[in-house]
């Protein structure tokens, strides 16, 4: 995960993931919706697990 990746998702989590997929984009972006804090760590984990792939 590179460091302008991990400042997307803490300052606008739904533009983090959206080169993952459509589904991944409104994970986030509902997540977002309803906190912020749940949108953060709904990016923060998908970003890590598909950068290990």
């Amino acid at each position: 995960m590179g460091l302008i990746r991990a400042i997307l998702c803490f300052l606008l989590p739904p533009l983090a993931v959206v080169d993952k997929g459509l589904g991944s984009f409104l994970i986030v972006l509902i997540l977002t919706i309803i906190g912020w804090i749940p949108g953060i760590i709904g990016a923060l984990f998908i970003v890590c697990l598909t950068a290990k792939e």
